[in-house]
């Protein structure tokens, strides 16, 4: 019997499998080498820039960088590749845009081994020569290393750190200490040419001397000019590294405190004690750097001042002790009171970004008055503590000046009187050299002496940012872990957690089974723990005891960016940030095309209020969403967390901002929302979880009863109280239950 064609679109069983894009490949490679070093990483958690057809090595580079990895991009010539034998995995980028793992090298045959990045670390490399590889190769290559300790992510910021961040620059360091010490040398010159003026060409009338001192002159300027130049322009590129990757290391590791975190501090002083760690980066590249490169200049001229004069040169240096000497005595006091100066800003700061940031609520309630009452006493403390640190400086500033006064006029009296007096060898041209001199070697020490001054306010600077950054960060659990695919069973096995500080639980040894694909609904009297729930499975907290598993995976073993990117969480209160609708709706997947955005938008309810708009999708969201309204806001969260399809979708009070016709039209969808995903909603409105599979009752942090809506209303007390308290219109007028309630006690006969 002869066999029949496949149907036209049937897969030919014998066909090869279709091979996955070139982007996708590009995406594995990086992945697979940086699985070669432990780091295990999801091709979905990365972000293309904007406008980028492949993905460049140096955004790979950002991406696994992000996630524990150490990455470079670079590009490399062919006679460096080929010696690259003992390393562990390249990726070369390919002009397609896909990629390869080059796993071997030999340099003599002249030959590198390349495996597919879609196979197993086990399959067998293919050897490519020079030529072949030329002709796919874009000479970009991707370096993946081990991270050798999470330890720059999670390190304590202190001045430790930061010397670590500026000896990271070693070669500009290199080159502005070798460009300072030319320097010094160059500035022994001008007092000895001085001395060479008055005491050979003015004395003697030698013009031809003149002349010839004339064209040192002008030579030694030009390449101090030059060199000073070269110098500043370093000094430049260093301190704006330093800033860039200060900045970069302060917002990660910002971003990587838990959520628990923040929502126990004050949002302002959060902000004004990380922005301190920017008074510390301006003291080590400005003062301190400025400050160490005079002690070159130091080093150089002080033997040559004891060369002219031992007598003014011991002077010197002993006026400049005694400046160093006073600045030591004033340091504790003037540290006490900076540091209470940086509260008292901080306090400022406090109330500024809390007005600006609640200014709705102090329009609508006709508080400036008392907001303005407060910034007065808080602007008055500031200034009170300002004032006090400016005259503590400045007594020490006085008590010091007879010192500097010394330096600048006392010794060329001093010396005046040896040369009258015959009692040194030095000469009027000696004199006024030294004069040159002194001004240069006294600089740096009283610099030094004031160093310590300013460390009082560095270090209260770096202690305050020191209690927000080196807070415990998520470092580790967003970088590692499981990375399980997600279908949705929940597990809560003898769950309890306690919030800090609390004297009872708010969750009471928890039990609940729910299989994948389950719409569940929490309910409960305010306090009874429904948010609690949500906020562990989110991974906000982790310090529960007991056993929370997501398709029988502990909670805890699952890496905490890939869980939360696999959940759709839509609050109460939603935050939308400043841009279109369609960026809001991508904000977690800004790859998605539009037919992506209206589904989502389709399926929250969102799509007619969005097509009504003036630019559509492409419509202005402007700060805290002043021109929609909250049921608006409301459903374009909802598309937000739908965006991504996600396998478990959280609806905390989600429609507790909605009108009753947009909440009627976001219930309607639920059922279409949680096809083929688990829900879990958490409503003080009963009729949105009538269609839930099951209804979690909760009271005092226990589960009371677990059962759908007509089983509850038969069987639970309080889910039958609740149930009747919210549905007491339904009652007829005679005073006879409506329907909901008869049901509830049983007086409607099938």
């Amino acid at each position: 019997m002869a066999q029949s064609d496949p149907p036209p679109g049937a897969a030919d069983p014998a066909a090869p499998p279709e091979r996955p894009a070139p982007t996708t490949i590009r995406l594995h490679a990086a992945a697979a080498a940086a699985r070669y070093h432990g780091v295990d990483v999801d091709i979905r958690d990365f972000v293309a820039e904007p406008g980028e057809v492949a993905p460049s090595p140096a955004a790979l580079a950002r991406w696994l960088n992000d996630q524990g990895a150490v990455a470079r991009g670079m590009r490399l010539k062919w006679r460096y590749l080929v010696r690259m034998h003992n390393t562990p995995p390249v990726v070369l980028m390919f002009r397609d845009g896909s990629a390869g793992l080059m796993v071997a090298a030999d340099a003599e045959r002249g030959v590198v081994w390349l495996r597919d990045p879609l196979g197993d670390a086990g399959s067998t490399p293919v050897a490519v020569d020079e030529l072949r590889l030329s002709q796919v190769w874009t000479g970009d290559v991707l370096l993946v290393k081990r991270r050798r300790d999470l330890a720059e992510a999670d390190a304590p910021i202190d001045f430790a750190w930061l010397a670590r961040m500026v000896l990271r620059e070693r070669r500009a360091l290199r080159d502005i200490v070798l460009a300072s010490m030319v320097l010094s040398v160059l500035a022994i010159f001008p007092p000895l040419i001085v001395m060479q003026v008055v005491d050979r060409v003015v004395n003697f009338r030698s013009m031809a001397t003149l002349v010839s001192i004339t064209a040192i002159v002008c030579v030694l300027s030009f390449y101090e000019i030059l060199l000073t130049y070269a110098r500043r322009e370093l000094t430049l590129v260093l301190t704006t590294r330093l800033d860039t990757r200060i900045s970069l290391h302060v917002f990660n590791r910002l971003l990587a405190l838990p959520l628990e975190f923040f929502e126990r501090q004050q949002a302002g002083h959060v902000i004004g004690r990380v922005s301190a760690i920017y008074k510390v980066k301006d003291f080590m590249t400005g003062k301190l750097l400025n400050t160490f490169l005079d002690l070159f200049t130091l080093v150089v001229v002080l033997p040559f001042l004891f060369y002219l004069s031992a007598t003014l040169a011991w002077m010197t240096v002993a006026a400049a002790g005694a400046i160093g000497l006073v600045v030591v005595v004033f340091m504790g006091p003037v540290g006490a009171l900076i540091g209470r100066k940086v509260h008292a800003d901080m306090a400022r700061g406090s109330v500024m970004y809390e007005t600006v940031a609640g200014i709705r609520t102090i329009k609508t309630l006709a508080l400036e008055r008392p907001r303005r009452q407060l910034w007065d006493e808080r602007s008055a403390e500031s200034a009170l503590w300002s004032l006090a640190v400016g005259r503590m400086t400045n007594v020490a500033s006085t008590v010091v000046m007879p010192f500097e006064l010394f330096i600048n006029r006392g010794i060329i009296l001093v010396g005046a009187y040896l040369i009258l007096t015959g009692g040194g060898q030095m000469g009027g041209g000696a004199l006024m050299a030294f004069m040159m001199l002194g001004g240069r070697v006294a600089a740096p020490l009283i610099g030094l002496a004031r160093l310590l001054d300013d460390l009082n306010e560095v270090r209260t600077a770096l202690g305050e940012a020191g209690l927000v950054l080196n807070q415990p960060t998520e470092s580790r659990a967003l970088t590692s872990g499981l990375r399980p695919d997600i279908r949705g069973a929940l597990s809560f096995t003898d769950v309890n957690f306690t919030y800090p500080g609390a004297a009872t639980r708010a969750l009471d040894n928890v039990n609940f089974d729910i299989p994948a694909g389950t719409m569940l609904g929490l309910v409960g009297r305010s306090g009874s723990g429904k948010s609690t729930i949500t906020r562990l499975l989110q991974g906000v907290s982790r310090s529960y005891s007991g056993y929370l598993k997501l398709d029988g995976v502990d909670l805890r073993e699952i890496n905490l960016t890939h869980l939360r990117r696999s959940f759709g969480v839509v609050l109460q209160d939603n935050f939308l940030f400043r841009g279109t609708v369609r960026d809001n709706i991508t904000a977690g997947r800004p790859g998605l095309t539009l037919d992506d955005v209206v589904r989502a938008a389709r399926l929250a309810g969102a799509e007619e209020f969005i097509e009504r708009m003036p630019a559509g999708y492409e419509t202005w969201i402007e700060e805290g969403s002043t021109n929609i309204s909250g049921g608006q806001r409301q459903r374009l969260a909802i598309a937000r967390a739908l965006i991504c399809d996600p396998r478990l979708m959280i609806l905390d009070e989600a429609t507790s901002a909605l009108d009753p016709e947009s909440e009627a039209l976001v219930n309607a969808n639920l059922q279409r929302i949680g096809r083929g995903r688990t829900m879990v909603i958490v409503s003080h409105r009963l009729s949105s979880l009538v269609e839930c599979d099951q209804i979690c009752v909760m009271d005092q942090g226990r589960v009371v009863d677990l059962a759908p809506h007509e089983v509850l209303l038969e069987r639970c007390a309080i889910y039958r109280t609740l149930w009747l308290q919210q549905n007491r219109h339904q009652a007829a007028p005679s005073g006879r239950a409506g329907p909901a309630a008869m049901l509830a006690e049983g007086g409607i006969e099938p």
